[in-house]
């Protein structure tokens, strides 16, 4: 069954990784994806494989930049569902990070996600349906050594989801986050080379000290990340609102 069918979902960051997989996860039971992001060309061959998607150049940082992509979108159909996917990391000691690096991881998982849901909120607010899902992190909910930067970045993300759930209780729209651990993407890969960097060790001996943070000893997929991003935005979820849900494994 179809259960989105109808739907119109935009996702950020939508040309690989985590985005990809829910776009393709949403178009398979119905939606009409939009996929944004910064590389065009990505973009492009990403929504080639995905029926009827779109791909719309968007820089989340950038407030024009967000109002012009969103209204194209819009112009495509309503906005129904808005998946808060673009982000960076990086790491860095706190003794070494300067304001400059504090503000680019902020202005991207932070103002972005701002400039975002602002945009689609007329959307949003105008049916009888709209999920607005937040791709946080674990270190949204706990903190880490070396991602001070990211940390604050993703707690601003999970506190901004409950406050607009709490705001927002009255109206027929949901605001969720979910907070994985370390993802099997391009992301993840960075802080295997920064760990190989700083560290010495091999390939495979930093790999397992990310997997190691999680219970199971595995890095998660992507695949697992967009299952829970639809199951968010299936009908039956209403009622589940202003939640962090975490894919850690089970960490503590």
């Amino acid at each position: 069954m179809s259960v989105l069918k109808g739907r119109r979902a935009v996702i950020t960051g939508g040309g690989t990784g985590i985005g990809l997989a829910t776009a393709k996860r949403l178009a398979a039971d119905g939606a009409s994806t939009v996929l944004m992001g910064r590389n065009l060309e990505r973009l492009e061959k990403a929504a080639a494989e995905i029926d009827g998607a779109t791909a719309i150049q968007c820089d989340v940082t950038d407030q024009a930049s967000v109002a012009a992509a969103f209204a194209k979108a819009s112009a495509g159909g309503k906005i129904d569902i808005l998946v808060n996917n673009a982000g960076i990391a990086s790491g860095r000691p706190f003794h070494k990070l300067d304001y400059d690096e504090f503000r680019r991881i902020q202005n991207v998982n932070v103002d972005g996600v701002f400039h975002c849901t602002k945009a689609a909120l007329k959307d949003l607010m105008g049916g009888d349906y709209g999920r607005v899902v937040n791709i946080a992190s674990v270190a949204g909910l706990r903190g880490g050594p070396y991602i001070s930067h990211y940390c604050a970045s993703k707690h601003a993300v999970v506190g901004m989801t409950k406050a607009l759930a709490a705001e927002w209780g009255q109206t027929k729209v949901t605001v969720n986050a979910v907070c994985p651990a370390y993802v099997e993407t391009d992301m993840a890969e960075n802080a295997i080379n920064t760990i190989m960097s700083n560290t010495g060790r091999t390939r495979e001996q930093a790999i397992a000290e990310l997997a190691g943070m999680n219970p199971q000893k595995r890095l998660i997929q992507v695949e697992e990340v967009a299952e829970c991003v639809f199951w968010l935005c299936h009908p039956n979820s209403f009622t589940v609102n202003g939640k962090a849900i975490s894919l850690d494994g089970g960490a503590p």
